[in-house]
């Protein structure tokens, strides 16, 4: 069993008197993670928000009838709680009781479950994300050797906790979660019509990987109008399949001011949208794949060692570019992904003209476990 980031920060958050929300895409392994940490306790109530029996329960239960149904359990998890109505009030109304009981909620829609509960729940609890299974993680299960002889695999399957677990099987457990479980969600939503049509836009991001986004050419490739197509980023978005970083500009007229790249969470998903599982070193998206891994990850190292940063790519309209930057503690750091160690890679004068104090580092495969693995103090 592989040991996940977020184990301890949820221990150490149990009993403060706060609903403790737990929120990823499906399959990422929020339930795994849970029944792991709670395996060997007594007293806890697993419930189900996909089914009726306990939507019925939520719906209009006062905290009495809430705690009795309870019964002498003092830890309740309640699974894909963006499913039952009014779920914020009724959580808060358990919050402002004077019980001590736990309860964790998890979902797997940010459209719903943030609708539902962020308000409602405003100073009374404490939200965290899981991601699929992290560079860091794997390192802490089986070494950094290995993990680094594993990056070209993990560039083209990714990081789902079921595909890292079946060796062999991968193609057929990404095909499963492109089919089933992905747009779950998304699809169970009436103003989803077309889904045919958000597979064609999934795929066209898949391709634009690293690349800047236009809604309007995305709109052509998918026949729909550019406000639909934003619409349904937005959505892929909350539902945690893809995410956007925007452009960086402060001082200079030709920098890009409202653009954007799109990036899948997961390399796996990305070549399962496109049908494409070649190694790395024939592969002509290389670099994109790369870029994606390298900026997924840090993200996820990022949030799990609380590393609070702002982040962007910069590009002006004369094609001049940076990657990935980072803003925080008021400065800048500037970065390049290069699959080939050996690739000369330069940042812009015009960029170090213009910000002169930004640090400035090319990664790859040779330096990326510095550049993901952080010690306890988030350094």
């Amino acid at each position: 069993m592989i040991e996940r980031t977020l184990y301890k920060t949820i221990e150490n958050k149990l009993f403060d008197g706060k609903v403790i929300v737990l929120v990823g895409a499906r399959q990422v392994g929020k339930t795994t993670l849970l029944k792991q940490l709670f395996r060997q306790k007594e007293g806890v109530l697993w419930l189900n928000g996909d089914e009726l029996q306990v939507q019925n329960l939520f719906s209009n239960a006062s905290a009495d009838r809430l705690l009795s149904e309870f019964g002498d359990n003092k830890i309740v998890i309640l699974d894909e709680a963006q499913r039952i109505e009014n779920i914020g009030l009724r959580l808060k109304l358990i919050a402002d009781s004077d019980s001590d009981i736990q309860v964790i909620a998890t979902g797997s829609s940010a459209f719903e479950l943030a609708n539902k509960v962020n308000e409602p729940l405003t100073g009374r609890k404490w939200e965290y994300q899981l991601f699929p299974l992290s560079f860091g993680e794997m390192v802490a299960h089986h070494g950094k050797l290995k993990e680094m002889r594993m990056l070209p695999r993990r560039l083209v399957y990714g990081y789902y906790p079921e595909v890292v677990m079946n060796d062999g099987n991968e193609v057929e457990i990404l095909k499963l979660l492109t089919d089933a479980y992905l747009y779950k969600d998304i699809l169970s939503w009436e103003s989803i019509k077309h889904p045919d049509k958000l597979q064609t836009l999934l795929r066209a991001l898949a391709y634009q990987v690293g690349s800047q986004v236009s809604y309007n050419e995305l709109s052509q490739m998918s026949s729909m109008d550019s406000k639909t197509v934003e619409r349904y980023i937005t959505l892929l978005e909350q539902c945690y399949i893809i995410f956007r970083l925007p452009s960086f500009s402060r001082n200079l007229r030709h920098e890009l001011k409202a653009s954007r790249k799109i990036y899948f969470y997961d390399n796996g998903i990305r070549n399962a949208l496109i049908a494409d599982y070649r190694a790395p070193e024939v592969r002509q998206d290389i670099g994109a794949l790369w870029e994606n891994f390298v900026i997924a990850e840090r993200m996820k190292s990022n949030e799990y060692y609380h590393r609070w940063v702002n982040r962007y790519f910069w590009r002006t309209k004369q094609q001049q570019e940076i990657d990935y930057l980072e803003e925080s503690g008021g400065k800048l750091h500037a970065y390049e992904m290069k699959w080939n160690p050996r690739a000369k890679a330069s940042i812009t004068k015009t960029f170090t003209e213009a910000y002169p104090n930004t640090e400035f580092q090319v990664i790859t495969p040779e330096n990326i476990a510095d550049f993901l693995l952080f010690d306890s103090k988030g350094d």
